[in-house]
């Protein structure tokens, strides 16, 4: 649904991923913008779970717009969604949706994660802590024998080296361009750094993620593939199958 990282770009929304197996839908982050995409390929109501890997604006600002869709549609019916999540996320979520902070539970069942394992729908689910400044989990999902890993928000990072261990998909996030000498460390990846962590892990195929407006998308593509051949650049509105 979204690709640009750091916020909207001029040709797609902030990150926001649907994962659909079974016909459950599950939507890993809502970053801003994102909302508005969603709606062009379902009816919001339908969507059975959220996973936000971290709660930087760029992944979960458009929670306050899915909130508003819920209590005023007239369309939601009255099932609670489950929002899986970093603890403080109903706090956090309620101030940017209102002053007050009014709760949010009318709309969501908050379920504050941490690293490990547990069942979502047909998913396995696994999580690990990422490197960025805040807490931040990549999300492994496997279901009737095929994985997707995607990284969240990190810097380079051995934890999810290991837990993108043989996955099909590698779902990765590239925003620093390897010829900035200004980046931070525990920030963000290269896009030569996605593919070596691609290439580290096994993987049997990178998706590139997460790259700002402002950096040179095809730059990032050639550098991953450098290391890691099996290469493709996410587009906003493409779907891949696993």
């Amino acid at each position: 649904m979204g690709c640009s990282g750091s916020g909207p770009g001029p040709d797609s929304p902030a990150s926001c991923y649907l994962v659909e197996h079974e016909g459950f839908r599950l939507v890993l982050d809502l970053g801003n913008g994102s909302f508005g995409a969603l709606q062009g390929v379902l009816d919001p109501g339908s969507v059975d779970a959220l996973f936000l890997s971290h709660l930087h604006a760029d992944h979960c600002l458009d929670v306050a717009s899915f909130v508003v869709w819920h209590r005023y549609s007239g369309r939601a019916g009255g099932a609670l969604v489950p929002l899986y999540a970093p603890v403080g996320a109903e706090r956090r979520l309620a101030l940017a949706y209102d002053v007050d902070g009014g709760g949010l539970t009318d709309v969501f069942d908050f379920v504050a994660v941490g690293p490990g394992r547990f069942r979502l729908g047909p998913f396995e689910v696994e999580l690990a802590r990422t490197a960025h400044p805040v807490e931040c989990y990549a999300i492994r999902l496997t279901a009737g024998g095929r994985s997707l890993v995607y990284t969240g928000d990190t810097g380079p990072c051995e934890r999810v080296v290991e837990l993108a261990r043989g996955a099909d998909v590698l779902l990765a996030e590239a925003a620093h361009p390897d010829s900035d000498p200004r980046q931070p460390p525990g920030l963000h990846l290269t896009g030569r750094q996605a593919g070596e962590h691609a290439a580290a892990a096994g993987a049997q195929r990178l998706l590139l993620t997460h790259v700002p407006a402002w950096v040179d998308h095809i730059g990032q593509l050639v550098a991953a593939s450098a290391v890691f051949p099996e290469t493709e650049l996410v587009r906003a509105g493409a779907t891949y199958d696993i």
